[in-house]
């Protein structure tokens, strides 16, 4: 009794902060005639410390979804939320309280790529749709992939590609690869080191450097990167290590003095909470800008954020916005609130998005989505991407037959 008074006390908190219970478009609960639907999603995610940040623009995203489905007379979407706090084995507690004590239908989150995988091997074990918003660990889609398990973002095999695709163009040859000693970090590093080596024949490893979670200090690591003089550097970090790392770039000037690519330098995430502490001239690849592509879709998208919000959207209420649409358009296509019926509609299921089709690949449930290049920039006194390079969904995922290949391999 005494853990579920536990829960209970942070479901409070969690109601009282605005990241609990129902929100914008949910239903009541209860189906009031046979053509209305109402589906349960339980949210795990992380709403304290630095990634909680991705975790609310998440969030947000996935609640404006919903409220615009529910105008248009779609299935009405009530969620619940549980915090993590980064941690596999809350991450995991929350699934199974989720399910057997709030009886959701689906199971969504988490930031953590192995909170991520935790949650997919219980929604295995149990048969519940899981979409993965956060985690970018290719293992959720590849190796560990299943039945239930989807995801609604570019995993890391697709970034470590994306991003060797746009740097094998570029003259540098030997490299010092970096970041994060975690799933996520040597997960990008070490598709991305792979990719290019496949794409740029004679590139050569400098070296490598990787960091604990949530480092303060890179000054040591920066001066031995800089000490070897390699010609570009790559870097693995994400979550709250993202912000502190791009600091130290500005900090100790070292985009000035080797060339540095590190996965979403240019979101909107990372350079707004550094103002003007933000690094120019760093490469980054990225897959949603509010600013770009300049079309009718995106704007639509941006201005309904802001008017919900007050604030401008990132990378990450992109992914929790297709996972509305994604959810609520399986269910009509199902025409049916059973599960398996579920999963059968979302294989393959193709969405328009503010920033073009996106599809969940029938093989592996893995997003289908362009990859932006740019390079961090002051325009106009606003620090953003300049020189954006479209990189095509399929130039930059590896091939479902590698995917299902890793699977074999268990």
């Amino acid at each position: 009794m005494k853990k579920l008074g536990l829960a209970g006390l942070l479901i409070a908190s969690l109601a009282l902060s605005g990241c609990g219970s129902t929100g914008a478009g949910a239903g009541t609960g209860t189906t009031t005639n046979k053509e209305q639907k109402t589906v349960k999603v339980g949210i795990i995610d992380t709403y304290t410390g630095g990634a909680a940040t991705y975790a609310k623009d998440a969030l947000d995203g996935f609640k404006l979804a919903a409220t615009e489905t529910a105008e248009k007379g779609g299935p009405k979407i009530e969620f619940v939320t549980r915090d993590d706090e980064f941690k596999v084995d809350k991450a995991t507690n929350w699934a199974k309280e989720l399910v057997m004590r709030e009886r959701v239908d689906i199971l969504a989150g988490t930031i953590n790529s192995a909170g991520s995988l935790a949650v997919s091997q219980y929604a295995k074990e149990n048969k519940i749709p899981f979409i993965v918003w956060g985690g970018m660990s290719d293992k959720i889609t590849g190796a560990a992939g299943h039945r239930y398990v989807f995801s609604t973002l570019p995993n890391t095999a697709v970034i470590g590609k994306a991003g060797a695709v746009q740097m094998s163009k570029l003259p540098y040859k030997k490299y010092w690869l970096a970041g994060s000693d975690y799933e996520y970090g040597h997960s990008v590093v070490n598709n991305f080191w792979a990719n290019l080596e496949k794409m740029a024949p004679g590139v050569s490893k400098a070296g490598e450097s990787w960091w604990r979670v949530g480092e303060t200090d890179f000054t040591p690591y920066i001066n031995k990167i800089r000490s070897t003089k390699p010609d570009a550097l790559v870097v693995g970090t994400g979550g709250g290590d993202m912000v502190a790392f791009m600091k130290a770039i500005t900090t100790t000037g070292l985009a000035k003095d080797i060339p540095v690519w590190v996965h979403t330098a240019t979101d909107l995430s990372t350079l707004a909470p550094l103002g003007n502490e933000a690094p120019e001239g760093v490469m980054g690849t990225n897959p949603y800008f509010a600013y770009y592509p300049d079309t009718p879709e995106n704007k639509a998208f941006v201005d309904a954020f802001k008017k919900a919000y007050n604030r401008e959207p990132a990378a990450f209420a992109i992914y929790g916005y297709m996972s509305g649409k994604f959810l609520a358009q399986a269910i009509q296509k199902a025409g049916s609130m059973d599960k398996e019926k579920i999963v059968d509609a979302l294989e393959g299921l193709s969405i328009d998005t503010p920033v073009g089709k996106a599809t969940l690949r029938k093989e592996d449930h893995q997003v289908m989505l362009p990859m932006f290049y740019g390079t961090t920039a002051k325009v106009g006194g606003k620090m953003m991407a300049k020189d954006i390079v479209t990189l095509p969904a399929e130039q930059i995922i590896p091939s479902a037959a590698e995917v299902l290949k890793s699977r074999e391999k268990k």
